[in-house]
């Protein structure tokens, strides 16, 4: 404790001792004729001195460029920097000090006169440290500069006042459970506003507060570390330790400030995994879908993520081939599933020994025994009713093409697994049977046949069979049954297709004209063969006769990959197809040699005239060999036809052989085209010359410009409407509403208008000709002139009268068309065509 005390007195004093050691130069006084403060640098302090050295030798003055003031220095008047002063200075007051710089006249104030230096402000060296300034000595009546302005500067000296501040806090930080002693878990770091050079004011000191005895901390470094081995997260995860920071060394007297840290301990894979009980009970219904979840087990770990995380496995028991038990990642549990179907009347209970063990082991606690735990499961099942069972998966049975109706096929079984043993009832699921082509008895499950098979159109019939319980009628099962019919010979062979033979007229004897084969719808175990014969009546044939082609044919595996193809997309078709691998062996030492089945047709002379007989119909028997064999007979067509000299067939017409022997058929087509040809343009031409229009711009005398309507009777005059029909006024383009205009193509296209109705003879014909004459004056399509339309009635009541010249009492000469200018466009045009007309005449 003295010596603690010491300290602080130490440190109290010395900052005092510092500024009376300072402060006497700059408050010295000298004799009047001796410079007090000298301001280095100046250029009149360095003449003066020159001078002086050459007449006396003169005390030296003080050189200075500093000075010093306590921070944070409160008090009821300005605190004394310090003084300046220079030779010149008599104390007669001429000389007026000024000072400027950093803080003159706001913090430092002089005294122009004595050129003392006052702090009037409280200062704070961590605000600014220092301050520079610049002194200058002038006359005090003309202000002129009698020294050179000289800078100083005056430093802020510290104190301590500012306690350290952890600027990063509060802190976190994490170390692994079970760490050694003194394992690094993290450092902090404090800040002192305060100088670090001057004193002890900004030397730090670290301790711990509150954390003991779990952790400690270097006092310099501030590096935290576990005080405490093997900390176990599972008792205690979380710390809160409290550091402080102390300046002046830690020493009495000093500031302090304090942070917090939190520790956590992560987890290590120190704990082992512990199933909550040792026995587990769980029961099942026998009739559960395989891969149902039966129940879950569960093994503890006090561990946290991966470090709990466990492996399920059945290591023991009389289970293990029907149960299997999965691991949960998310529940960190195990899920005992069914692997294999159950059967109460079998079986009714299981026991099986499961163990967990931890997935992640940590190497370093391997000593602390096995990181695994076990338990005991026993499940119980319980019954169920169960559909019936079939005695079989699937089922083949065949059938012969020709088997009688209600016939039986084959028959299917079924039993009820239960103990009640229910009685079973079959069925057919029409679905697969919807020509119902089978029937099944409903007790003993015998299938027969409902409707007649062919072979030839389907070999396969597939059909579902139903057993349903008596007692239960939801209980049912199926089972798919596959039913092949066989063939018996059915069918008598024919031509392959449609043969036509072509005989050449210079063909030589012996010739073949034509090869034939036959085919049979049936399928024979050991192949076709066909016998070929001519009808009895024509076995002398005269012109033709057969030859059944001896030699063998490659044995083709065309039957086997047919029969696997089909088996491919049937529902038995691993059986179908091992079946007909099967019949194939067995069939390939029979057919090991096939005949070739095909049939010569030859020419017994030459000599065949197409002129006498055309065509040739040659009867065959064809025969196969089944048991009972079959026949029909197949007529073969030959043909007479002219041939080149190499035996190409040219022409099988009894025409051509007429035709002259230097024209071919070619060229026939070729000239009948041309005739058509030829007809054809002619018929165009004559067409066009009938359909040429009239111009439309008639010339001199023959522009009348009317229409003449001549009789063979004379008439009684133009109010005598007897003589002809005037229902030729009653155009039937007229009628529907629109008129044509046939003398100009019209340049507008507009809709026609809706046209009067038809009406009886013997009308108003003055009104039918104002409608007429109505639509021809709106008529947009008229020609750029006028159009004289003649009517056999011009109505009643006209001022000019009669224009027609069959009345005209005077000759055409006498007649003046002048007035009819008067009367419109319209007229003035027809008297100008008139006149026109007439001096034409006379010209």
């Amino acid at each position: 404790m003295p010596e603690r005390l010491a300290e602080m007195l130490l440190d109290l004093w010395t900052p005092l001792i510092i500024l009376w050691i300072t402060l006497p130069p700059c408050i010295y006084t000298a004799p009047m004729n001796q410079s007090q403060v000298v301001m280095s640098g100046s250029p009149l302090e360095l003449s003066r001195l020159s001078e002086q050295r050459i007449l006396n030798r003169s005390k030296r003055g003080w050189v200075w460029n500093q000075m010093f003031v306590l921070e944070e220095f409160s008090g009821p008047e300005p605190i004394l920097v310090g003084r300046l002063h220079t030779d010149l200075d008599p104390g007669s007051k001429k000389i007026k000090y000024i000072l400027s710089g950093d803080g003159a006249g706001t913090i430092f104030q002089i005294n122009d006169i004595t050129g003392d230096i006052h702090a009037i402000k409280r200062l704070d060296r961590e605000e600014k440290a220092e301050y520079t300034l610049t002194a200058q000595a002038v006359d005090w009546e003309t202000n002129k500069p009698l020294e050179p302005p000289s800078e100083f500067i005056i430093k802020v000296q510290d104190i301590n006042d500012n306690a350290p501040e952890f600027l990063n806090g509060p802190y976190h930080a994490t170390v692994p459970e079970m760490s050694i002693l003194g394992t690094s878990v993290t450092n902090v770091t404090a800040t002192d506003a305060d100088d670090p050079v001057y004193g002890n004011s900004a030397k730090l000191v670290y301790s711990i507060l509150e954390g003991q005895p779990y952790f400690s901390i270097e006092p310099e470094t501030a590096i935290i570390k576990t005080a405490l081995p093997n900390m176990d997260r599972e008792a205690k995860e979380e710390y809160l330790v409290v550091i402080q920071a102390k300046d002046m060394g830690g020493h009495s007297g000093g500031l302090s400030g304090t942070t917090t840290l939190t520790v956590t301990l992560t987890d290590v894979n120190d704990n082992p995994p512990k199933f909550a009980q040792s026995l587990y009970h769980f029961s099942v219904p026998e009739d559960v879908v395989l891969g149902t979840a039966i129940g879950r087990v569960k093994a503890n770990d006090q561990d946290i993520g991966e470090n709990a995380q466990s492996s399920y496995d059945i290591i023991d028991g009389d289970g293990t081939a029907l149960f299997e038990i999965t691991s949960d990642a998310q529940a960190q549990d195990g899920i005992i599933r069914l692997r294999k179907p159950l059967d109460f009347e079998t079986k009714k209970s299981y026991t099986l020994k499961v163990e967990a063990a931890n997935v992640h082991i940590d190497p370093r606690f391997s000593g602390r025994g096995p990181f695994k735990d076990t338990a005991t499961v026993k499940i119980v099942v319980e019954d169920a009713d169960e559909p019936p069972v079939f005695s079989s998966p699937t089922y083949l049975l065949e059938v012969h093409e020709n088997a009688a109706l209600n016939s039986v096929i084959g028959q299917v079984t079924a039993r009820d697994p239960d103990i009640t043993s229910s009685p079973i009832r079959f069925s057919i699921d029409r679905h697969t049977d919807l020509e119902r082509q089978f029937n099944i008895n409903a007790d003993d499950g015998k299938i027969t046949l409902a409707t007649p098979l062919d072979r030839e159109l389907s070999v396969w019939h597939n059909i579902t069979i139903i057993a349903t319980e008596i007692r239960n009628h939801s209980q049912i099962s199926r089972v798919p049954v596959a039913i092949k019919v066989l063939d018996v010979n059915d069918n008598a062979p024919e031509f392959a297709s449609e043969y036509e033979a072509f005989l050449c007229e210079n063909g030589k004897p012996g010739q073949v004209i034509q090869t034939v084969s036959a085919m049979d719808k049936d399928d024979p175990k050991n192949g076709h063969y066909f016998l070929y014969s001519l009808l009895p009546e024509m076995v002398n044939n005269p012109n033709f006769t057969i030859k059944k082609n001896e030699g063998e044919r490659a044995t083709s595996a065309f039957g086997l990959e047919q029969l696997i193809q089909k088996a491919k997309n049937h529902p038995l078709r691993e059986m179908c197809a091992e079946q007909g691998r099967q019949t194939h062996h067995l069939r390939r030492g029979k057919r090991k040699h096939r005949e070739d089945n095909s049939l010569s047709i030859l020419a017994k002379h030459n000599g065949f005239n197409r002129q006498k007989q055309e065509v040739y119909l040659l009867p065959i028997i064809i025969s196969d060999s089944g048991n009972p064999p079959l026949s029909s007979t197949s007529t073969l067509t030959i043909r007479v036809c002219g041939c080149s000299s190499d035996g190409v067939v040219q022409s099988c017409n009894v025409e051509a052989y007429v035709l002259p022997i230097g024209l071919s058929m070619g060229a026939l087509i070729a000239i009948l085209a041309c005739i058509i040809l030829l007809l054809v343009i002619v018929v165009l031409f004559v067409t066009l010359r009938r359909h040429k229009n009239e111009p439309l711009i008639i010339k001199d005398d023959e522009d009348v410009r009317e229409n003449i309507i001549r009789y063979d009777d004379e008439g009684g005059g133009e109010e005598d409407t007897e003589a002809f029909d005037i229902a030729t006024l009653q155009n039937p383009d007229g009628i529907n509403g629109f008129l044509p205009r046939k003398d100009i193509k019209p340049d507008l296209q507009f809709m026609p208008r809706q046209g009067l109705a038809p009406v009886p003879n013997g009308v108003d014909v003055d009104e039918f000709i104002n409608v007429r004459l109505h639509e021809a004056d709106n008529d947009p399509t008229a020609p750029p002139y006028d159009s004289i339309q003649i009517y056999g009635y011009e109505g009643r009541g006209s001022v000019a009268g009669s224009l027609s010249s069959l009345e005209s009492s005077t000759s055409d000469s006498d007649q003046n068309f002048d007035y009819l200018s008067d009367w419109g466009p319209r007229f003035k045009r027809l008297g100008e065509l008139y006149s026109v007309g007439e001096s034409d005449k006379e010209t």
